[in-house]
């Protein structure tokens, strides 16, 4: 009987398939100074932003780095930039909302995909009540990001003096009431489109034009309003308007049955949201009203929803992808030390078969 060959590694002479693997070590920042033919330095400078580094040193420290398979120490630059290349996206509405509502569905993904492309993280916070708001700014005083993107906020939002305070870069979506001039802000044109709705539903020949407006505590809901009134004057009467406390199907549903109770000649209703103009038409189908016919129905925001009501819904469009877009661009302004401001953009009337 013989012995195991000892000539052979000992995995091997225990029958193993074969040697033991070696793990490759990590390339150094001296291993790409080295590969480039530039300092350690010319390096870190190189990966803290480029400043300072001619068009050759920038070309062969990116091609050494690439080659040598080098990955940055995150937590390392963040010790070094100050910075931790990550935002909070501060939702001022509960959690559910952001199932329930289109509109978020839209502007998340669109500000994470804007975020990545300049290499940021994006953090989803929700800060509905105070206990979630004072966890979302202990968060953000230790410095865990970099700045804040502010969604659906209401006047009196303590956080916004908080942010102020600590001097946390911060841009709202929707203009924050009381706080235009110290917050910067993204928004659609919301009076504009209350405008162009209710002149549609005018220029239509309807005569009793009611609205269901949104919280009046928010931007949205307060300028939709406004944009309404803009229109009707003396005609918008109060008998003809209904505040909600959110933008919310069912808010829309009870909101028609006071609405009709209360005036059953009404010809046509502007609702300040997609999904406040969904729960009127169910309540106007249940009551036995023909949509468009007996009553005209426009909404507002052009969600996924609005093309797949019955009947589709005549709406207003905001452009939130572009609205996420341009968030991103002033909060990294503001991060970058740079000159940035507010923004408004246009909406659109865009008709389908509801009125």
């Amino acid at each position: 009987m013989t012995g195991p060959d000892l000539r052979r590694g000992p995995n091997e002479a225990l029958g193993a398939a074969g040697p033991t693997p070696t793990h490759r070590r990590m390339p150094t920042i001296d291993d790409v100074a080295k590969l480039a033919g530039v300092s350690r330095g010319t390096v870190s400078r190189v990966l803290n932003g480029g400043h300072y580094v001619s068009p050759g040193a920038l070309a062969a420290v990116q091609r050494a780095v690439r080659d040598s398979g080098y990955m940055v120490n995150a937590s390392a630059r963040s010790l070094v930039t100050k910075r931790s290349n990550a935002v909070a996206f501060v939702l001022s509405e509960p959690q559910e909302r952001l199932f329930t509502d289109p509109n978020f569905s839209v502007l998340l993904p669109a500000c994470t995909q804007a975020l990545a492309a300049e290499g940021l993280s994006l953090i989803l916070m929700v800060a509905a009540d105070e206990e979630e708001r004072n966890r979302v700014l202990r968060y953000v005083h230790s410095r865990h990001v970099d700045g804040v993107l502010l969604v659906s906020t209401h006047g009196g939002d303590p956080v916004f003096g908080a942010l102020q305070r600590s001097q946390i870069p911060a841009v709202a979506c929707g203009r924050p009431l009381d706080h235009e001039v110290t917050i910067p802000f993204v928004s659609a044109d919301d009076r504009e489109g209350g405008r162009q709705m209710t002149r549609y539903l005018r220029e239509r020949g309807h005569q009793h034009i009611a609205i269901i407006g949104g919280p009046q505590d928010t931007a949205g809901g307060y300028d939709r309003l406004q944009g309404y009134r803009d229109i009707l004057g003396r005609r918008a009467l109060k008998r003809l308007t209904v505040c909600t406390p959110d933008f919310g199907y069912e808010a829309g549903k009870r909101a028609m049955r006071e609405l009709i109770g209360a005036n059953p000649d009404i010809d046509a209703v502007f609702a300040a949201s997609d999904l406040l103009a969904s729960g009127a038409l169910t309540t106007l189908r249940r009551s036995g009203r023909r949509v468009p016919d007996d009553v005209a129905v426009g909404g507002f925001d052009d969600s996924s929803i609005a093309a797949t009501s019955d009947p589709p819904l005549t709406t207003i469009r905001q452009p939130l992808e572009q609205v996420a877009k341009e968030m991103v661009e002033v909060l990294l302004a503001l991060i970058r030390h740079e000159p940035a401001s507010s923004r408004v953009l246009p909406t659109q009337l865009v008709v389908r078969s509801s009125a």
